[in-house]
């Protein structure tokens, strides 16, 4: 069974910079795609950033410059550095797993459907 457990989430001033982290367990296949989503109170779970197993990658309009997505194979771990962050950056993080997809093939790379494991999440707030 796939397991994922996000951490590094935490409070944090706007400007300031955050590294979340997910291990990623339980699974032998070697294609994948791999994607942070976040989700505030009251609004839907919205795709943050994605890579897949050949280092493809893609973001949301809404933090490219400031959010980096990146893997250590050997570690079995996702990361998603974020700096500058803002307020609007707060909501809890997930990661997600959708094997056998590449971001050159799938529709919607961030979208949050497209994934069938999930981590439990990580909060993050930015305070002003």
């Amino acid at each position: 069974q796939v397991q994922l457990v996000e951490s590094g989430g935490g409070s944090v001033q706007a400007g300031g910079s955050l590294r979340l982290s997910c291990a990623a367990s339980g699974y032998t296949y070697s294609d994948y795609c791999m994607g942070w989503f976040r989700q505030a109170p009251g609004k839907e779970r919205e795709g943050v950033a994605a890579i897949d197993s050949d280092g493809s990658t893609s973001y949301a309009d809404s933090v490219k410059g400031r959010f980096t997505i990146s893997q250590d194979k050997a570690k079995n771990t996702l990361y998603l550095q974020m700096n500058s962050l803002k307020p609007e950056d707060s909501a809890m993080y997930y990661c997600a797993n959708d094997p056998h997809e590449a971001i050159g093939t799938m529709i919607e790379p961030l979208g949050s459907y497209e994934y069938t494991y999930w981590g439990q999440g990580t909060q993050v707030t930015v305070s002003s």
